[in-house]
């Protein structure tokens, strides 16, 4: 059998208001900005050039709009409606869905000396962080790094098993912050600063491949 390699454009989705309020939103939602709405646009524009053969997004509204203006803008005879699957949510953050980042953050990590995110991933990693968080949350329903991978090796499965894809086509995946990050740190090897959240609309590559994901560019604005 052949093994195709194609590129991922994996863009985050434009603003949100409760990425201006600074609250967690994994599986809940909120509607993009008149500025996330013109961040999309602007990505789209650098992007309307570009075929897409397949293209992807989670079931959460700010994925799906994001799409949506992107593959309107798209020029170049680009596939006209995502694929949407659950399993490209991002992060499930149980009890602490729609609480403030920052207060959420230190509840999960200050037991462990470490009062931020930014802390946590320092001295662990982002997957240390999601366990840190399924121990902080009352219920334990917010995703450990396990629960999270198992879902989402199931997202990338069913994009490298899509068969309108072959060997050098381009695929646009819509994706989250701490989505984007996660397969950052899985497959960046260690060549990014993965304490930094990416920019709404930025842009992250990915060549992939059957057996092998490699990251060719990150957070790119």
């Amino acid at each position: 059998m052949n093994v195709i390699t194609f590129n991922l454009y994996v863009v985050r989705h434009g603003q949100t208001y409760f990425n201006i309020y600074n609250r967690l939103q994994g599986w809940s939602n909120s509607p993009l900005t008149d500025k996330g709405i013109a961040g999309a646009e602007k990505t789209a524009d650098k992007l309307a050039n570009t075929h897409f053969a397949a293209a992807y997004c989670s079931d959460t509204t700010r994925a799906m709009h994001t799409a949506k203006i992107i593959l309107d803008g798209n020029k170049a005879d680009s596939v006209k409606e995502p694929t949407i699957s659950n399993y490209l949510r991002e992060e499930f953050y149980g009890y602490y869905e729609g609480n403030d980042m920052d207060q959420t953050w230190y509840v999960a990590g200050a037991p462990h000396g470490l009062p931020t995110f930014k802390d946590i991933v320092t001295k662990y990693s982002i997957g240390k962080a999601k366990d840190f968080l399924k121990e902080a949350d009352p219920f334990h329903q917010a995703e450990s790094n396990e629960e999270y991978w198992k879902r989402w090796d199931q997202g990338l499965d069913l994009i490298r098993n899509d068969k309108n894809i072959h060997d050098g086509d381009n695929v646009l995946l819509i994706s989250h912050g701490n989505a984007v990050l996660s397969l950052v740190e899985r497959f960046g090897e260690g060549k990014y600063d993965v304490t930094e959240r990416p920019a709404n609309g930025s842009l992250t590559k990915m060549e992939v491949s059957d057996n092998q994901v490699k990251i060719t560019d990150y957070n790119v604005q």
